[in-house]
């Protein structure tokens, strides 16, 4: 069998998908061009007024200032409405901004504060402490926080002299290494932890203030953001949190003087769900409270809070402090803070001066810009550039006038302006979702001639005349060669390349070596044309007798559906129906060409499985999680954990029918193993399943059990409930780390009844083979003979003969591998979701079950034609792969995923790992199998589809002969017929994972498709981008799973080949 180049050709499919991937990639998702310009004191942007020493551009009308941010304080959270009569628990709770609103207007004002999506905690801060736009890849760095390079407000105030005090989100430390004049950081990303920070805080708070030795002092609390993930908005939680930060401000206000000037800011807001990253009117807008003890504002505050951009904080607070605004800000000056005492015209006046530096700084940055980037459109530039000098020159004429200008004049200056800063910043907005065309088309390329490679590999490995040195050697040679050359030309400065223009250019040579060795060999292959070709001069009918139409059919309008982003949005329940699509059309294509026979067992079974899965596809729905495009939509409360039950009975229900469902898988495995004759074995497997799958089911549930429990209980055994929620989930990462350990080291679960007595009816010992040919050959012969064993032993039990060899789940031994593993997989799987969604997960295991027995009998029911290729149980049919595909999608759905940001479950990082974490691979692997769960087990159970229809062949004729006079070669051998062709075996696992691969390549290419043509579509970055990234995500991780499967049946094969040599040696003594 060739196990080596088998895996090793299924891997440099995968390299090739996962170079096309990272090249489209790197030019679909570009970050925007940073420019490293810093802004300085020196720079000829000064206003017309006298500026103090220690003052840059503008005298500095404040020496201090506090920034408190409230992660994720919502709009709502600081509104306060008196009309109230039964608030909700986020409601009214922040009275002490309204007193001050109310009591000192010209001393305090809210405003509404607009987020620029993406609504994560790390593009926020980039927002106002740069006054720049974040791109959309960066919201894939939000826990892998990059250090901003850019001139921002730390590094204008550390340059200038003055000092910056931090606490809090140690977030902030990975964006700013090294720039706080004194710092207090807190772990964040557990977001089960609602105090450690905030407390964190408090306890240097207050006596920093009082210190005196800081000139910018931010504090981030997270309690609030936190608190709407674990709880959401309206939840009693949220009332108790929000109340401690209303203290807060409430003895923060005390310890302020004069010149202090205090913000408060929430970075983002959340949904109903207490979510947020996307750019809903309950994500994007946040509250902003600005205070001082001297007078402030002297105009009225209008009826409706005012919205401020969150970019506009950076040059406002820069000028109020008096440093520069940071070089790349494109944001507009509040100018509400820059009035004066006086009358109307001295006030607007005030407020030019400030608008001036403002769009003097705006234009600098757009003229440096354009000339780094080149990719703001040159006709809006230069609307922009005569709007500036237009608005620039009338400024200055009126400050060189005679006499004081007239009020209409100066408020008309005052409109140009800012329309010009909002013009421009609506420009970089625009032209910042750039993108690197040449790589995109070459990346989608590389990625269709990937799938036509997959496609024409898995038309010829079950060919003779296939060859690993001519179509797996020679193109990896070819890849080399490619590599060396690009290589020497960067080394001599012809060409810059890097990592991944490398990996590509070595996938396209590759694959060019490839294509050209099998079109220079197809003259020698010893098949007919008609076997080369796609269809291979099939008719119409025959087709679909393959199973090629209704399987590409369905294919094909999935992949045609991608362009529309509504059914992206509604593909939860698409997927379901076209799973069922296909099941039946495959029923129906058995039932017109008379294969389902009327009161045939068969046929009835059938018909029972298709039933299951059509069950099981509907009840999947009940699991679904709404996305926000979808306001109408209500995420099902079944995706919620059980600690946010109110009623007890209906959580004790809730938490026995989970353990139920741990039960079920530990004794369906069990059952299944026992009916096929594995459990007898004494295989350390299968001791395993014996008494290591109650312990999993037990840790499990006992976890659960700690989780399910009420913040106010868990409160009153706090030492116990920290031990169990590190104990049980560890104590499941270890038991199936152990399991998979022992499966791989003895994957051979047969049990074995040896005895020294002669059988006569074993005939002569078998000849020790000499050589791995032979031993492939008297495998099949030894097996047969350990049948013929059993069944004489059984023929002959009255009169006490013993048979000489007697084997029990020898022909189950490929899946009962596979089974145990996926078993423990799914143990693990369970404990990552929350309680409920184990019924998702049974449904999952069910529906698997059911599209294994439905091939299985499509096969038998197929196998009396010899003109279909389904006749060939070493062939899956497309229509199997395809199902089997979309189950994968389907559950993906059903586990409560949706492929947005907003909807990823962090929770599953700190399963087991309740104090956080000291590195990111870690909860990046656990977030990853939490979202991925589906794709994981249904990748690695692919080779079941091929192994299932031998494990459930039955007996039968031939030719039309009863069943009694059937000659002993056709007796059941069940997964060992594979152990009779070897070398068809490993080509049916090696065409089996192509067309898997395939499949979910095709997928990925309409969505790079989608991605391409749609790049200027309302929708792009909202549905289509993030579709693109979670279809990547799990077409790598489905890759890497599908290999590790295979790989796990190949282990078994080189074990049962050792197992047999030394039964062979046994016997022939």
């Amino acid at each position: 069998m060739q196990r080596v180049p088998v895996l090793l050709f299924l891997a440099w499919i995968c390299f090739l998908f996962f170079s096309a991937i990272g090249l489209f990639t790197s030019g679909f998702l570009l970050m925007r061009v940073e420019l490293a310009n810093h802004s300085s004191c020196s720079d000829a942007l000064a206003s017309p007024f006298r500026v103090d020493f220690g003052s840059c551009w503008l005298p500095q009308r404040f020496s201090r200032a506090i920034l408190l941010v409230i992660d994720a304080l919502k709009f709502e959270f600081a509104q306060f409405d008196p009309s109230l009569q039964e608030p909700r628990p986020y409601e009214n709770k922040l009275g002490f901004l309204h007193q001050l609103t109310i009591g000192q207007p010209h001393h305090g004002r809210l405003f509404r504060f607009r987020a620029d999506p993406p609504t994560t905690t790390m593009q926020r801060i980039k927002g106002f402490t740069t006054g720049s736009l974040p791109t959309f890849i960066d919201a894939g760095s939000n826990f892998a926080s990059y250090a901003i390079q850019e001139d921002n407000l730390i590094w204008q105030m550390a340059q200038n002299g003055k000092r910056v005090v931090f606490m809090g989100d140690d977030t902030w430390d990975g964006l700013f290494p090294g720039a706080f004049f004194r710092s207090y950081f807190f772990p964040s990303f557990n977001v089960k932890d609602l105090h450690t920070v905030d407390d964190g805080i408090l306890q240097h708070l207050y006596q920093t203030v009082d210190g005196g030795e800081w000139d910018l002092l931010i504090a981030h609390f997270l309690g609030v953001d936190h608190c709407g993930h674990k709880h959401g908005p309206d939840h009693p939680e949220m009332a108790k949190k929000l109340s401690q930060m209303d203290e807060v401000l409430r003895s923060l206000v005390d310890h302020l003087a004069n010149d202090t000037l205090l913000l408060v800011a929430g970075d983002h807001g959340m949904t109903g769900t207490g979510d947020h990253g996307g750019d809903t009117e309950e994500e994007v807008n946040a509250a902003l409270f600005v205070y001082s003890k001297a007078p402030l504002f002297w105009t009225p505050p209008s009826q409706e809070p005012q919205t401020v951009p969150q970019v506009n904080l950076v040059p406002t607070l820069a000028l109020l402090l008096g440093i520069p605004v940071p070089f790349s800000n494109i944001g507009e000056v509040m100018d509400d803070l820059f009035a004066t005492e006086g009358d109307a015209a001295t006030l607007v006046l005030a407020q030019l001066a400030a608008y001036n530096v403002n769009a003097r700084q705006v234009d600098r940055f757009l003229h440096t810009y354009s000339l780094a980037a080149q990719d703001i459109p040159a006709e809006r530039l230069g609307r922009l550039q005569s709007l500036f000098s237009a608005t620039v020159e009338e400024h200055e004429q009126v400050l060189a006038q005679a006499g004081f200008p007239e009020l209409p004049q100066l408020e008309r200056l005052r409109s140009q302006f800012r329309l010009y800063l909002r013009e421009a910043r609506a420009v970089c907005a625009e032209s910042w979702a750039r993108f690197h065309p040449i790589r995109m088309l070459s990346g989608c390329a590389l990625l269709t001639s990937s799938c036509l490679l997959c496609y024409v590999a898995s038309r010829v490995a079950t060919g003779l005349s296939f060859s690993y040195r001519r179509l797996l050697w020679y193109p990896l040679l070819w890849g080399a060669t490619g590599v060396a050359g690009a290589g020497a030309m960067h080394l001599s400065g012809v060409a810059t390349t890097d990592l991944l223009l490398l990996s590509s250019w070595a996938a396209a040579t590759s694959q060019a070596g490839f294509f050209w060795h099998c079109w220079t060999g197809r003259a020698g292959r010893s098949h007919s044309t008609s076997a080369r070709l796609p269809f291979g001069g099939l008719g119409l009918r025959q087709r679909m007798r393959v199973g090629l139409a209704p399987a590409f059919g369905i294919l094909l309008l999935r992949c045609g559906a991608m362009f529309s982003d509504s059914f992206v949005m509604s593909e939860a329940h698409v997927v379901p129906f076209l799973l069922i699509s296909l099941v039946l059309l495959l029923v129906l294509g058995l039932h017109w060409n008379g294969r389902l026979r009327e009161g045939s067992t068969k046929s009835w079974r059938l018909l029972g499985f298709l039933g299951v899965i059509v069950a099981t596809a509907r009840l999947s729905g009940l699991f679904h999680q709404c996305r926000e495009e979808t306001p109408a939509c209500h995420s099902s409360t079944l995706l919620l954990p059980l600690s946010k039950l109110q009623d007890p009975q209906a959580k004790n229900l809730s938490y026995f029918l989970c353990l139920a469902v741990l039960a079920s898988l530990a004794w369906g495995v069990r059952r299944w193993l026992r009916h096929y004759g594995n459990l007898n074995s004494p295989s350390a497997p299968v001791c395993f399943v014996r008494w290591g799958f109650p312990l999993l089911a037990l840790g499990v549930g006992g976890y659960w059990a700690v989780t399910s429990g009420s913040e106010d209980d868990l409160a009153k055994l706090r030492a116990w409930v920290q031990l169990a929620l590190v104990a049980f989930p560890r104590g499941v990462f270890a038991l199936v780390a152990a399991g998979l350990l022992l499966l791989l080291c003895d994957p051979v679960t047969v049990f074995v009844r040896d005895s020294r007595d002669a059988d006569p009816a074993m005939g002569a010992p078998i000849v020790s083979p000499s050589s791995q040919a032979e031993l492939l050959h008297v495998i099949p012969q030894l097996y047969r003979r350990m049948q013929e064993s059993l069944r004489s032993r059984l023929d002959a039990g009255k009169d006490g003969d013993r048979a000489t060899v007697e084997a029990y789940g020898l022909g189950s031994v490929y899946s009962a591998a596979l089974l145990i593993s996926l078993a423990l997989l799914g143990f693990l799987l369970m404990m990552l979701h929350s309680e409920r969604i184990s019924l998702a997960f049974l449904l999952l295991f069910l529906e698997a079950f059911a599209l294994l027995w439905v091939q299985a009998y499509a096969v038998g029911l197929s196998s009396s034609s010899t003109s279909s290729s389904e006749s060939d149980p070493f062939s899956v049919p497309w229509s199997a792969v395809m199902a089997w595909a979309l189950a994968a999608a389907q559950f993906f759905y059903a586990t409560g995923h949706q492929p947005v940001f907003p909807t990823i479950h962090w929770n599953a990082a700190f399963v087991g790992f309740h104090q956080g974490h000291d590195s990111t691979w870690l909860p990046a692997l656990l977030v990853g199998a939490n979202t991925f769960g589906s794709h994981i087990l249904f990748a690695a159970g692919c080779p079941l589809l091929l192994l299932w229809p031998f494990l459930c062949e039955m007996p039968r004729s031939k030719g039309g002969k009863p069943k009694a006079e059937v000659s002993d070669r056709e007796e059941q051998m069940m997964e060992m017929r594979l152990r009779e062709a070897p070398e068809k075996f490993s080509a049916a696992l090696l065409q089996l994972g192509l067309k898997y691969q395939l499949v979910l390549g095709v997928q990925l290419l309409a969505c790079v498709l989608a991605a391409i043509i749609l790049r200027r579509h309302l929708m792009v970055w909202k549905v289509f981008a993030p579709k693109f990234l979670f279809e990547a995500v799990g077409f790598v991780v489905s890759s890497i799973f599908l290999l590790l499967g295979i790989g796990l049946v190949m282990r078994v094969d080189c074990a049962v080949s050792a197992w047999f040599k030394r039964v062979i040696l046994a016997q022939s003594r």
